[in-house]
């Protein structure tokens, strides 16, 4: 009798996790996921009152003109003395180096936050180019550990960190998705039991809160209203890659710099003078590509996009470059925020020239794939490039498109240094 052989060996998978092992972890993802939500949008409401009294209501009653170039250099030289005296005076020094810090954070202790609070909200009304994101995340995991461990002792302390980070990318992007995809894109890197469904379930339920309730309460939108593609071409594929590879080249070209300005700004030593001295360089490039290039650019590329055709593709290439040394510039010498608002506006502006100067490149691909190409550069979050750049125009066609454009992008930025620094200055890989 033949001997049989034997059957292949199929790899044993996880269990999943009982439904009682999860129940635990809901209120405290609804709790952390509303407060996390309500904490980005106090701050991001009261910073915009803010920068209405500064670059409206202030000049006008000055009689001076609202993005004039003097007003430009007095109000971000004076944000960087405002920033710099918290840094200076307020417990805490509003944190660390935020050159330093990633999308992910350390968790910073209870008397950093109020001063990181003030330094971020400072910063998004005077107008220097970062936005909300890392400040944020970091107030709300700090707030989430110092709470947690008192009102809710016996849930894991490592949980509460994982919560605040994803409810507050749900709340900042307006939906979950991006939350899990960053928390399972971390969770790849780490030993982990059981299946992956369950490790994401509370932080998905954390990002689902945070994002219902910024949605409930600001009804954000990050949909350009840029035409629909339609059906993709052999053209688009090559306008996606082109764009996307361009996109991620120019990127690297900062983050190369990045060091070296951080460096230049380090020499003066003190928050009361690196500060002050970012400003007035920020001041010298908005006075060059104008007042869209100020501020964490959300807005601004809204602007943009609602006329495609109202610039030339130089002025487009122009404020892509302004903004992208200013990013450069805001992130070095010690303002507080985050570089993916303003990578947006970059790529945005990127993909628009692309437009101008070849109009058979759809606008709609080019905003997308040159999102997608400067955020990789800039951040390394893969998930959240994607993810950006599908949710800025409504096509569902450009999903594909977006997939094929990252590959190349994604080799172009690889195992290369990072926009992030070590604690000795030297770049993080």
């Amino acid at each position: 009798m033949a001997q049989e052989t034997d059957a292949p060996q199929v790899p044993p998978t996880a269990p999943t996790a009982p439904a009682r092992a999860l129940l635990p972890f809901i209120l405290p993802a609804v709790a952390v996921g509303v407060a996390a939500s309500l904490v980005f949008v106090g701050v991001s409401a009261a910073a915009e009152g803010l920068q209405h009294v500064l670059w409206g209501a202030l000049p006008d009653a000055l009689g001076v003109g609202r993005y004039s170039v003097p007003w430009m250099f007095t109000m971000l030289i004076a944000t960087g003395l405002a920033v710099g005296l918290v840094v200076w005076k307020v417990p805490g020094h509003a944190g660390p180096d935020p050159a330093t810090l990633a999308l992910s954070t350390r968790v910073m202790a209870p008397a950093v936050l109020p001063g990181l609070v003030l330094a971020t909200g400072l910063m998004l009304a005077g107008g220097p180019s970062l936005g909300p994101e890392n400040p944020i995340i970091a107030v709300n995991v700090g707030l989430a550990v110092w709470l947690g461990a008192r009102l809710m002792p016996r849930t894991p302390g490592t949980l509460w960190p994982v919560l605040a980070e994803a409810a507050t990318i749900g709340a900042l992007f307006g939906t979950p998705v991006a939350a899990a995809l960053v928390i399972s894109e971390a969770l790849a890197g780490r030993p982990m039991r059981g299946r992956l469904w369950d490790n994401v379930f509370a932080p998905l339920t954390a990002g689902a809160c945070g994002a219902m309730t910024t949605a409930l309460v600001a009804r954000p939108t990050f949909d350009l209203g840029l035409p629909p593609m339609g059906h993709a071409h052999a053209k688009d594929l090559l306008a996606a890659l082109v764009i996307a590879s361009a996109a991620a080249v120019l990127g690297m070209c900062a983050v190369h710099a990045f060091p070296y300005v951080h460096a230049a700004f380090q020499r003066l030593r003190h928050p009361m003078l690196m500060l002050p001295a970012g400003g007035a360089v920020l001041g010298a490039l908005g006075a060059l590509g104008g007042h869209l290039t100020l501020f964490k650019g959300l807005s601004e590329v809204e602007e943009l996009s609602r006329d495609p055709e109202g610039w030339t593709a130089g002025q487009f290439a122009a404020m892509a470059v302004v903004k992208l040394a200013a990013l450069l510039v805001a992130a070095s010498c010690g303002f507080r925020g985050g570089r993916i608002f303003p990578a947006v506006f970059i790529g945005s502006a990127l993909g628009l020239c692309a437009h101008a100067l070849v109009p058979a490149v759809h606008p709609a691909v080019g905003v997308a794939t040159g999102v997608l190409g400067m955020l990789l550069a800039v951040t390394r979050q893969a998930w959240v490039s994607l993810f950006t750049a599908a949710v800025l125009v409504t096509s569902p066609g450009l999903l594909a498109l977006l997939c094929i454009a990252s590959l190349p992008a994604w080799l172009l930025v690889t195992g290369r240094p990072q926009m992030q620094l070590c604690a000795d200055g030297t770049p993080v890989r």
